[in-house]
């Protein structure tokens, strides 16, 4: 049973940084796809990112969005990260970590994904 725990949201002001960190536990797969949706009020989740966790490959949605935010791991440690630069008011968002076995090309929607974690609040003040 796979366990996804996220990190390091928070209170900032537009124009500033967050790195967000999802712990992965008890996975014995070694291929899968990881990604960060992110759900703001009133508004569906939204796929931001994600990453082959064997070739590193990255995909972004809208693609513009990784001028400012980029998805990396960390093989050895377990981890996911979204750096988030150049914060806007409308990335306000709870932000959760998920797990495909789907490739990172095509794993893209909530339908995708298997695992869960609980979500991290980023909340950005204008």
């Amino acid at each position: 049973q796979v366990s996804l725990e996220e990190s390091g949201g928070g209170l900032v002001q537009a124009g500033g940084s967050l790195r967000l960190a999802c712990t992965i536990s008890g996975s014995t797969a070694s291929r899968y796809t990881m990604a960060w949706f992110r759900e703001a009020p009133g508004r569906n989740r939204e796929f931001v990112a994600d990453i082959d966790w064997i070739d590193g490959s990255t995909y972004y949605w809208p693609d513009s969005i990784k001028d400012r935010f980029t998805i990396s791991r960390d093989n050895a440690n377990n981890r996911l990260y979204l750096q988030m630069n150049n914060l806007k008011p409308e990335d306000t968002a709870v932000y959760y970590c998920a797990q495909s076995f789907f490739a990172a090309h095509v794993a893209h929607t909530q339908g995708h994904f298997d695992s869960w974690g609980q979500g991290t609040q980023v909340t950005v003040s204008s």
